[in-house]
Formats: structure tokens, sequence, C-alpha cells
């Protein structure tokens, strides 16, 4: 709904961006801002500190197409609103984006991938690149590290007539609050954390036996320690593996945040244990990331790639175990903001007291290519 000054919010951008509406998307915050995160399909001028000092000049090479609507954005919706209203003065439908980035952090869209026992919808947060799934078969389904608000999945569900059954999270993230332990205890599911002795909150502990049964599926429980020591991955019907932070379309995982030297270079090793058992499935097994390194469009492809396509597009799984150690802490990207704050929070399984957009905004950093 249009504000006295032409502002939306990322419900109704996500649902322009979702339904294809004829939008033009105009970032414009510095270039160094640009290249950490960004909207898909946005284009950029950089734009802030002229517009800061009033100068609208720097719009004068914006080119909308004709019916088409522009949506500023900035890091917090107060520079985008000079933008707007500038463009506004020149005849053209536009609007400043409410909260600008620090708010998209919990834009989202899905994709799906269907086949005779079960309908995985992948739910993105198109921002940071963090997914989750939502996996149903006949009339039960369970949710995999749950990134967004509880409403989300519950509304996936209901569409397609599930009940959830299970609520379980890959590891303890650093990145994003965990929402698993939340969705749990609303929908009545069972919560399964991996076997650790750090979570403050009740749940069943996972173990490499652990075999979970809903509709006429199964899904597996793998431990996959490296990127953090209690990571697990999870073995759908044998066909489908949804790997978390361990391994990606197009990297892996980083060891521990919060190790110092020798540990990274231990959980390093580990790391290298967890991806060559993880290769070894069938070739045609699909890998199911629990990032993605870039902003995710809205084109409901499924970020997914067979074990075939993940040894080519990720070098140092041809490696031995020492070049693999030597090359990934030579890599090793910052921390996530926030991520000792995160990490306090998914510990005690309590968000309520926190402002999501507070800790959350910013890129993941967790994937090395």
């Amino acid at each position: 709904m249009e504000t006295r000054k032409y502002s939306i919010d990322t419900t109704i951008l996500r649902d322009w961006l979702d339904n294809h509406s004829d939008v033009l998307v105009l970032d414009v915050r510095p270039a160094e801002q640009r290249e950490e995160w960004q909207i898909p399909g946005s284009i950029h001028i950089d734009a802030y500190q002229r517009l800061k000092e009033n100068d609208l000049s720097v719009l004068d090479e914006v080119r909308v197409p004709e019916n088409t609507k522009v949506v500023t954005v900035c890091a917090a919706g107060r520079t985008s609103q000079i933008a707007s209203e500038a463009l506004r003065a020149k005849g053209i439908e536009a609007y400043s984006l409410e909260g600008g980035m620090k708010a998209w952090t919990s834009a989202w869209n899905t994709a799906l991938i269907s086949d005779t026992k079960a309908t995985i919808i992948q739910v993105r947060r198109t921002g940071k690149g963090c997914l989750s799934y939502i996996i149903g078969s006949e009339d039960e389904a369970l949710v995999i590290d749950a990134s967004l608000n509880i409403e989300v999945y519950q509304t996936l569900a209901t569409q397609h007539g599930w009940k959830i059954k299970y609520v379980m999270d890959t590891h303890i993230h650093a990145d994003h609050l965990s929402r698993s332990s939340h969705l749990a205890e609303i929908t009545g599911a069972e919560l399964f954390m991996p076997q650790q002795k750090k979570l403050q909150y009740p749940f069943n502990p996972l173990n490499s036996s652990t075999e979970l049964k809903f509709g006429a599926s199964t899904l597996k429980a793998i431990s996959t320690p490296g990127h953090t020591l209690e990571s697990f991955t999870y073995l759908l019907n044998g066909n489908y593996l949804f790997t978390g932070d361990t391994l990606f379309t197009d990297g892996v995982g980083t060891p521990d945040l919060k190790a110092n030297e020798e540990e990274a270079k231990y959980r390093a090793g580990l790391l290298y244990d967890s991806l060559m058992n993880l290769i070894q499935f069938p070739e045609a097994t699909l890998i199911l990331p629990g990032h993605y390194s870039k902003p995710v469009p809205f084109d409901g492809n499924p970020i997914a790639a067979t074990i075939t396509k993940v040894k080519e597009n990720v070098s140092s799984l041809s490696l031995s175990k020492e070049d693999f150690i030597t090359n990934i802490l030579s890599k090793i990207p910052p921390n996530p903001p926030n991520y000792l704050k995160v990490v306090e929070m998914n510990l005690a399984g309590d968000i309520d007291s926190i402002n999501p957009e507070e800790v959350e905004a910013g890129a993941n950093r967790c994937g090395i290519s």
C-alpha cells in the first residue's frame, strides 16, 4: 500500500518480483555496499553521496521503460526516499523501499522439486542466500533449517495439505537466527537437532543411526563435521542430500567461524573427510545446500546440482587432504556481522527479545569456492 511519502515495504516488492511485474529496482548505495549484497535484477547508480548533497542530476541517466514502476533502494530507506521523490518530479512512478536493504534481509522466494514420493520446496532468503526446506510426503512434512518467520512454513504446509511432523537444523547457525524451535513449538512437531551439549532447550538428538519416517518418505541423518563439529547432512529417499553449510553447489563450507588457527586446521581436516564421504554417493544424487553465495533470483529454479556437477564446479574436492587444508585455511572469509550474537541467541533458542533485522542484515560468508 502506498504511503504519503510513496514508499513500499518488502512484502509488496517481493510480490511484484515474484509475479514478474513491470518494476525496475534502482540501487543508489555506494559501490562497496552493492558488491556485498544486492536485490536480484536490480540496477545500480553510485548516487548516495550526491543525493545526500541534494545533487539530483545524478539521476538524469536513469532510463525507465514505459509503464514500469521504479523502486529505489539504499541501506536503510532514507536516501532512497530522496531518489524516489526526485524521480516522481520527473513524472516517473517511483517508490522508496522502506527499511532499505536492512529490511530486505527477510524477503524470500521459492523453488519446487517433485518426485513420486516427495515434494521439496526450497525456501530462499533472496538477500542473504539462506536456503531452508519444507518437504512434504503424502500428508506429512518436515522442515530443515527454518530461517524465516514461522508463518512462511505454516502457510506453505497448509497450501499443500501437509501437517509438519518434524523440524530440524543441519547445525548451530552463526549467520541467521534459527526459527526451528519456535516452529516446532507452535506446530506441535518433534524437534530434532544434531547431538551436542550446547543448546539450552529440549530437543531430540540426532545421530548417524537416526532415520525419520514421514508419509512415504525416509530422511536419514549423516554426521558431517567440519563447518561445525555438530554439522549433519540429511539424505532423503536415497536421492537428495541436504548438506547445510558443509557442501554447496559451487564451494565448500568454512571451518567453524569461532575456531583459532590450530582448531581451524583440525576442523578443515574433518571437513575434508566429510566431503569425501558425501561425494561417494551416486553421481546423480542431488545436492541441496543451506546457502547460496549470490542474491537468489525470483526464477523458480532450484539451487541444486548433482554430485557430478559439484565435482566439476569445486576444484578443491580433487585435492589431497593436506592440500585441501592448506587451500581452505588460505581462503577463510571475514566473519559475518554480529555472528557471536546470532550464535548466542540460537543456543538459547529465544529470539523474541531481539529485532532480527538488527543482527541478520548483510550477506552470508559461509562458503569457500
